[in-house]
């Protein structure tokens, strides 16, 4: 099967090339590097080294014995993917090219519309495209969790049954989204869900738990680790987490720290993503598939990371400081996730078992930690009056530049 992966070069879309290419399907992967430039925008970087995508190609060669095909280029320009699409003919399109973080699409005014823009702006190029030239293609896209929020009722997988005024009908489960970044993927749901209706696409809607973890049973080699964010801006509570108990700084739970939300190791996340591939919807059906292994809340997080730490003689405090979002800090949780098990997906990493191995990693790698240790602070405020506008481009929260680790690049690659 030819499978494009939109976002190769990012923290899902890259172990998932090398999880396909490992189980004999074709891969081409589309990219312009932009996650890398704006974890430079506010003053970070990756806690793993990332290569260029050359090298990155040149690994996979060397290591697994394969090849990766690429194109560079956008989502939001549609000759692009039209002309990408009419080329390769794939039979599946996994897309990944969409921004992904809550707290940089609410920096300020422009940082919200960059985020809606270009995230529908790609949703429909590939809905138009796929119509146009490849219709029989399956769609998977990468939805989130955060599209439902936290309704004080269970959650289906996509849609429900509901009664009204003595009327029933078969509906969307309602939206109740976190951020700017979260209605974007609400908006962009809504699209591929018209567009399976309108023309005839089979689309499949992963609705992504949190991720958690560096390796994969393909990344057996520290040149193919994906990356690792761990500042406040792209990275989540858990990399943060350990980030911080690794530095010697306190664990910061936000607020009561009861918040929960529900979490997936990254190696069952790319099975599952290849469990959708592999297994597509039929023409013209939309369907939705909850990603998530288990909830947990950011306290049990905090616990459980500064318990695995002991074990590396380190002895993190947990914290409080107010929460920089708007959510609800004590909730119920409990969303349904049967439709991936019964395609044959299994649970097959512990949330302990792999915080330990990113212990392992990110000791390994302590240095590039120190060189950003100050970004980990949360600097953007869900309430804030006070936007403070980039009117000159500049991120208001950005951190000054520092200087590169000794003997480590400056940047992550050509784009970084």
């Amino acid at each position: 099967m030819k499978v494009i992966v939109t976002g190769i070069d990012g923290y899902s879309g890259w172990p998932l090339a090398l999880h396909l290419l490992a189980r004999g399907h074709e891969v081409v992967g589309v990219d312009n590097f932009v996650t890398r430039r704006r974890v430079k925008e506010v003053g970070s970087w990756s806690a793993t080294p990332i290569p260029s995508f050359p090298a990155r190609q040149k690994a996979v060669k060397e290591i697994l014995g394969k090849e990766i095909g690429f194109y560079r280029g956008s989502v939001c320009d549609y000759q692009f993917v039209h002309n990408l699409l009419e080329q390769e003919k794939p039979d599946s399109i996994v897309h990944l090219a969409e921004q992904r973080s809550a707290p940089y699409s609410m920096i300020d005014v422009h940082h919200a519309v960059t985020t809606q823009v270009e995230n529908l702006t790609g949703t429909l190029n590939l809905l138009y495209a796929i119509r146009d030239t490849c219709p029989r293609a399956h769609l998977v896209k990468m939805g989130t969790m955060g599209e439902y929020g936290t309704p004080n009722t269970d959650i289906p997988e996509g849609m429900f049954e509901m009664e009204y005024h003595g009327r029933k009908d078969y509906l969307p489960f309602p939206r109740q989204a976190g951020s700017w970044y979260h209605w974007s993927k609400v908006f962009d749901s809504g699209d591929v869900m018209y567009a399976s209706k309108i023309f005839g696409i089979a689309a499949t809607d992963v609705m992504q738990g949190v991720i958690y973890g560096i390796r994969t049973q393909e990344i057996s080699d520290r040149r193919l680790l994906t990356r690792f964010d761990f500042d406040e801006t792209w990275g989540t509570a858990l990399n943060r987490f350990i980030a911080q108990a690794v530095l010697g700084l306190p664990i910061t739970a936000y607020g009561k720290g009861e918040q929960r939300r529900g979490f997936i190791a990254l190696e069952d996340s790319m099975q599952s993503l290849r469990l959708a591939v592999e297994n597509p919807a039929q023409p013209g059906e939309y369907r939705v598939f909850n990603q998530f292994d288990a909830a947990y809340s950011v306290n049990e997080l905090a616990e459980t990371t500064a318990r695995v730490a002991k074990e590396f003689h380190l002895s993190p405090v947990i914290e409080h400081p107010p929460d920089p979002r708007v959510e609800a800090e004590q909730h119920y949780y409990n969303p349904i996730h049967e439709h991936l098990p019964k395609l044959g997906y299994h649970r097959t990493r512990d949330l302990e078992e792999v915080i330990r191995e990113i212990f392992h990693d990110l000791i390994h790698y302590r240095r590039r930690l120190e060189a950003r240790r100050y970004v980990v602070q949360p600097t953007v405020q869900w309430r804030s009056v006070d936007s403070r506008p980039a009117i000159d481009g500049r991120v208001p929260h950005a951190h000054p530049p520092a200087s590169p680790v000794p003997g480590e690049p400056a940047s992550e690659g050509p784009s970084a």
